[in-house]
């Protein structure tokens, strides 16, 4: 890397920027923080639009795949379940596969009339 210059009073551009980095965490606080990047947030989806997030999303979930494997995800995954079924009990699972369910006879209904409709014409 290349060699931080120093200024006259013998502190470097990243050591500068450290302390005031702190200085304005000091003076404003974690909100600051906070809605500087919801707004930049909000600029760049603006500007690049859905498309950029899915692409970058992409590269990201590519990249952790090549270095962590399948397994990764089968850990991550678990872990999850086990947080959500230790946090919400067994009436989430047993609720959310009755609205499943209910999904699934849902669109055979309309797939039927739907074929139905295209017989008659």
């Amino acid at each position: 890397m290349a060699e931080e210059k120093k200024s006259k009073g013998g502190m470097s551009v990243a050591e500068a920027g450290r302390k005031g980095g702190e200085r304005v965490k000091r003076e404003r606080g974690r909100a600051f923080y906070e809605e500087i990047g919801r707004k930049g947030g909000e600029t760049v989806a603006r500007e690049r639009g859905r498309e950029f997030y899915e692409e970058i999303g992409r590269k990201g979930g590519e990249t952790v795949k090549a270095e962590r494997g399948a397994a990764f995800y089968e850990e991550i995954g678990r872990k999850g379940g086990e947080t959500v079924k230790a946090e919400r009990g067994m009436p989430f699972y047993e609720e959310i596969g009755k609205r499943g369910g209910q999904k699934v006879r849902e669109l055979i209904r309309e797939g039927k009339r739907t074929a139905s409709s295209e017989e008659e014409e």
